[in-house]
């Protein structure tokens, strides 16, 4: 009987952990957003891109969390434990989104949340006058690339986004940012491995094309903060972007919306 007890606890033991280990593998990946408020946002009349995307994506097959935090820059998003937060629940087979910039500017002496420009390994200590607490503050790139490299450690697949365009304009065009925070991600990407995504560009090209007058109902109350129209025109563009990238890895988890828009704009670059 001893022997029969045994051998039903052994069973027991081995179909709990094969059953643990088919449902890993069965486990559907994560499409993680981190970033500002441009991707998060729960102002009243202003909404992140990353609010609106999900309906781009079959659920079935893959999850979007956005984990995206208004206020916060590189850096802080970094010191502030955010990432490690997400870290912690990210796995093998993953995808992370970073966009960062608009918070990232200003000395330290002006902003608690600049990083270092630049990606160099340059660093400069910083003094909290309220904690008296010292911090090491380091470059833009390099924020970036600590993301890039954890996230890849984890197995799963760091992809960098320049930021969305402000509405500000000359002569008729949209600023950019290049150079600027635009070039800063894309360097930081290159450095880091990893693919890119010029969401500024591929944004600020419908801007140009619609017009300013056009455009200017998407900022309600100022300059960097979308409604939910431009929203849903960022969140078009960031899957417009991801399908651009080589082999495009996001075919297979776009939902009846997804292909719809993908086929939209194929069919733009067959007949423009």
């Amino acid at each position: 009987m001893k022997k029969l007890f045994q051998l039903a606890a052994l069973f027991c033991v081995t179909f709990v952990g094969v059953s643990h280990a088919q449902d890993k593998l069965t486990e559907k990946p994560t499409l993680w957003l981190i970033g500002d408020s441009t991707v998060n946002n729960g102002t009243k009349g202003q909404k992140g891109w990353g609010s609106v995307i999900a309906p781009f994506f079959d659920e079935t097959k893959i999850n979007v969390v956005n984990k995206a935090r208004g206020g916060r820059s590189s850096r802080t998003f970094y010191t502030e434990g955010l990432w490690d937060a997400v870290l912690q629940e990210i796995k093998a087979g993953d995808f992370v989104l970073m966009q960062f910039g608009h918070n990232d500017g200003g000395s330290l002496r002006q902003s608690t949340r600049a990083s270092l420009k630049g990606n160099g390994e340059e660093t400069e200590d910083y003094k909290d006058e309220k904690t008296g607490k010292t911090e090491t503050v380091h470059s833009f790139g390099w924020y970036l690339r600590r993301y890039i490299a954890d996230a890849k450690a984890k197995g799963a697949t760091p992809i960098v986004l320049s930021l969305i365009p402000r509405n500000d304009w000359k002569d008729g065009k949209v600023l950019r940012a290049f150079p600027g925070y635009g070039q800063m991600a894309k360097d930081a990407a290159q450095a880091g491995g990893t693919a890119f995504v010029d969401l500024n560009g591929i944004v600020a090209n419908k801007y140009d094309a619609m017009g300013e007058a056009a455009v200017k109902p998407f900022f309600p109350n100022e300059h960097t903060h979308t409604d939910q129209a431009g929203a849903e025109l960022n969140a078009q563009s960031v899957v417009e972007g991801l399908q651009a990238l080589k082999d495009a890895p996001f075919a297979a988890f776009l939902s009846e919306k997804g292909r719809a828009l993908a086929a939209a704009k194929a069919e733009c670059v067959v007949n423009p």
